[in-house]
C-alpha cells in the first residue's frame, strides 16, 4: 500500500530551484519478523545542475530512498509515505504507467554491478537502443545512432563495433561505462549513481568520476551520487547528505561537511579513513558496535549506543528524544554548537590533518 502524508515537522522547500524535492519520506517493509523501517522522515533537494552526495554505511537507507524515487520499490511488501516532487510532478502517488514514462527518459540510474544489470542475452547495443525507441519513438537507425553516439561520449572504443558485443565482452570498467551510456540515452534531468565505482579500481575510479562531471556539465543534469566512500564524495558532489539508520544526521556544503563536521556520526566516517601522510603502523580508528537493526531501532538518537560523546548529555536526552535536522547547515545532534566546537577541535582535527 502507498500512502501520502505530511507532518508538521516537515521543513518546507526550498525554493524555486530546487529540482528534486523529498519531504518526511518513509519507506517500512514487512517481514515475517516485522516491519523494518528502511527510512524514517528523510527530507532533502537537489537543484538543476547540481549534485548531492548520500553517504552512510550499508543498511542506512541510502539505495532504498533512490529505488523509491525511481518506484522500483515492491508495493506489495512496501508502505510509502510523505512526498517525493520531481520538477513539479509527485511520485509517490503516480501510476506505474505514469512512472515508466518518467523512468530512462526523466530520471535514470547507474546501477552498482554492471554486470548484474546488464542482460547477459541480449547485446550492449540493443539494451542501449530498445529504452529511445520506447521513450522517443525513434527508429531502429536512429537509436542505434544515438546508441554509438553515446558510446563514444563515454570514452568506449571502436563504438561502431562494440555496439553488437554482449556484456561480457566488455571489462569492468567498459560496462560500467555502458551503464553510463545507457542511462544518458534519453537525456534524463535526474540521474542516480549508486555506487558506481565500487568494483573498479582507482585509475577506473578517476576516470568515471571525471566522465560523470564533464556529462553533468554537457547535459546540465541534477545527480544524486551514493556512496560509502567520503574520499570520493569529496571530488563529486556539491551537497552533503549523512544518513544513517534511515535518517538525516547531518547535511551542508561538502566543503563545509569534509572540513568542519558537527555529528559524531560524521566525525567517526572521518577518522576512520586511512590518509596518504600517515604511517603503515598507524591504525584506524573504526567506529565502535554495529549498525541498528531497523526492525527495532534505537529509541531517540539512533547513533547514541554507539556514540563516544553521549556522557556530555545530560541526562538521558540521547536515549530519549530524537534531535530534529534543520535548515540548511545542520546535523541532528542534542550535543551544543559550544560543545561541537570543542570536541572537533580537541579531538577530531588533529586526526583529520
Amino acid at each position: 500500500m502507498t500512502t501520502l502524508t505530511k507532518t508538521e515537522d516537515s521543513p518546507a522547500p526550498t525554493g524555486p530551484d530546487s529540482f528534486l524535492s523529498v519531504r518526511d519520506l518513509k519507506v517500512r517493509f514487512s517481514t515475517e519478523d516485522g516491519i523494518v523501517k528502511a527510512v524514517d522522515g528523510l527530507s532533502f533537494d537537489v537543484e538543476r545542475g547540481k549534485t548531492l552526495g548520500i553517504v552512510g554505511e550499508s543498511g542506512s537507507g541510502k539505495s532504498v530512498t533512490n529505488l523509491t524515487i525511481l518506484g522500483l520499490h515492491n508495493p506489495r511488501t512496501s508502505t510509502v509515505e510523505g512526498e517525493i516532487v520531481l520538477d513539479g510532478k509527485e511520485l509517490v502517488t503516480a501510476t506505474e504507467r505514469e512512472l515508466e514514462r518518467l523512468r530512462g527518459n526523466k530520471m535514470a540510474m547507474i546501477f552498482q554491478d554492471p554486470l548484474t544489470a546488464l542482460s547477459p542475452f541480449y547485446t550492449v547495443g540493443r539494451q542501449l537502443s530498445e529504452p529511445y525507441m520506447k521513450h522517443k519513438g525513434a527508429s531502429k537507425k536512429e537509436a542505434k545512432d544515438r546508441a554509438i553516439e553515446m558510446l563514444t561520449k563515454v570514452g568506449i572504443p571502436q563504438p561502431k563495433m562494440r555496439f553488437d558485443d554482449y556484456p561480457h565482452q566488455f571489462s569492468g570498467g567498459m560496462r560500467q561505462r555502458a551503464m553510463i551510456a545507457m542511462a544518458l540515452m534519453c537525456d534524463p534531468d535526474l540521474l542516480i549513481a549508486d555506487e558506481p565505482t565500487t568494483a573498479l579500481d582507482v585509475t577506473v575510479q578517476a576516470q568515471i568520476l571525471d566522465l560523470l562531471k564533464d556529462l553533468q556539465q554537457e547535459f546540465g543534469s541534477a545527480i544524486i551520487f551514493i556512496t560509502h566512500d567520503l574520499g570520493v564524495i569529496s571530488h563529486v558532489a556539491d551537497d552533503l547528505l549523512v544518513m544513517y539508520a534511515g535518517r538525516a544526521v547531518e547535511r551542508g556544503s561538502v566543503r563545509e561537511v569534509m572540513r568542519e563536521p558537527k555529528h559524531p556520526y560524521t566525525w567517526g566516517l572521518l577518522s576512520s579513513m586511512p590518509r596518504l601522510d600517515s604511517s603503515v603502523d598507524e591504525a584506524l580508528e573504526p567506529i565502535p558496535g554495529s549498525p541498528p537493526s531497523l526492525l527495532n531501532p534505537p529509541s531517540g538518537c539512533p547513533f547514541h549506543p554507539r556514540c563516544a560523546f553521549r556522557d556530555q548529555v545530560p541526562g538521558t536526552l540521547c536515549s530519549d528524544t530524537r534531535p530534529p535536522l534543520g535548515e540548511g547547515r545542520a546535523a541532528a545532534c542534542h550535543l551544543t554548537a559550544e560543545q561541537k566546537q570543542t570536541i572537533f577541535i580537541d579531538k577530531i582535527q588533529p586526526r583529520l590533518r
